[in-house]
């Protein structure tokens, strides 16, 4: 054999193992937006985040989870943080939001996990905080868990995720690298009629615009037309719903974290543009369909004492006129963290021999190079 066909053939077999070795939209050089992601290009880029998740593989039939999401180290029902929830399309379970609303801060841990999974979710969270040291004297907790229904892959009415699964999401929480795809709440969801999953991405402003990090993460598990960086990507597959090939309905889970200081009113319009990101993925928020953003502020100079001898709420807030290029952040971070649950999915086979394959990135990646995406 010659030289140059040695080569060819190494190249050749290379090629393959470079793929599987990639599991991230940026991995095979496509940007999505125009702001620069932070060191990880993850939801745990803003300081003092935190994520654990519990993937429940069991047998044939469970595929299913839990996630985690702490917008700090310390004692968040003793120090809580400003918070907003918007409800895109409501079709869905999310527990703790009145509070939110109400209140406009956020006590507890954020819990991702399936549909029928969300009582037991509230009831280990209360327990948790309930025996945090500080909080001996605590009567009520507002428990935020949100979800989205996994039982096509998943046996969801055998209910299979317990209190201690969801403490163990907690206690696995950590900074750091996030693990993407079919882990924790995202184990056994389904994306554009492909294995969703979890997400994640995060953008930092330029020092003019304040330098502000703002951290993405998602639980996929909703449908629409998907579009990758612009291309159609759906439509070209002829893969989408009007095909009757999947149903649309579904939900997506978005958590948004900024270390920016905002209040509450702020946070709910910094949510709302997550939404926006959403739809540059070609989703459309279908009837079925339970779309939620949950936004909070890290700063710590606006962390609300649970305990305060002044009555008197002094704190640092962004105005209006600074939040635009939030906007953006939000927006791109949450587009890119959704096609990262779609690229860092794999094929799964679950409940009743049901399989989801795995989105086909390798015609993906085509399409996005004929269309200028690539080099």
């Amino acid at each position: 054999m010659s030289k140059p066909t040695r080569s060819l053939c190494y190249v050749f077999i290379l090629f393959p193992l470079l793929m599987l070795s990639q599991n991230r939209l940026r991995d095979f050089g496509v940007e999505i937006g125009v702001l620069k992601p932070g060191a990880l290009n993850a939801i745990t880029d803003v300081s003092g985040v935190q994520v654990g998740h519990t993937t429940l593989i069991k047998g044939d039939n469970v595929r299913t989870g839990v996630t985690a999401i702490l917008p700090h180290t310390g004692n968040i029902f003793q120090d809580k943080v400003p918070a907003a929830i918007y409800v895109g399309n409501g079709f869905g379970k999310l527990a703790g939001y009145t509070q939110v609303k109400e209140l406009g801060n956020l006590e507890t841990p954020i819990i991702l996990t399936n549909t029928l999974s969300v009582s037991t979710a509230v009831n280990a969270v209360i327990g948790y905080t309930l025996h945090q040291k500080g909080n001996e004297e605590v009567r009520s907790v507002n428990a935020v868990v949100g979800e989205t229904n996994d039982g096509y892959l998943n046996d969801i009415r055998g209910r299979h995720v317990t209190e201690t699964d969801v403490l163990q999401a907690i206690q696995n929480s950590k900074t750091g690298p996030v693990a993407e795809g079919n882990v924790g709440a995202g184990t056994g969801t389904v994306c554009f009629g492909f294995k969703g999953g979890i997400g994640t991405s995060s953008r930092v402003l330029p020092k003019q615009s304040g330098g502000y990090t703002v951290g993405v993460l998602v639980q996929t598990n909703f449908g629409g037309v998907l579009q990758v960086a612009g291309v159609e990507v759906g439509k070209k597959l002829g893969h989408y719903s009007n095909s009757f090939k999947y149903s649309p309905d579904g939900s997506c889970m978005m958590v948004v974290m900024t270390d920016a200081p905002l209040d509450a009113r702020n946070l709910e319009r910094l949510a709302k543009r997550a939404m926006l990101g959403l739809s540059r993925t070609g989703g459309i928020a279908s009837n079925g369909s339970g779309d939620y953003v949950i936004a909070v502020s890290t700063a710590e100079a606006c962390r609300i004492p649970y305990e305060s001898e002044n009555p008197v709420q002094n704190a640092p807030t962004l105005r209006n006129e600074a939040m635009t290029p939030l906007f953006l952040a939000t927006i791109e971070a949450t587009e890119e963290a959704i096609l990262n649950s779609l690229f860092a999915a794999e094929p799964m086979t679950g409940r009743d021999g049901y399989k989801m394959e795995a989105l086909p990135k390798e015609k993906v990646l085509e399409m996005l190079k004929a269309a200028g995406k690539l080099d």
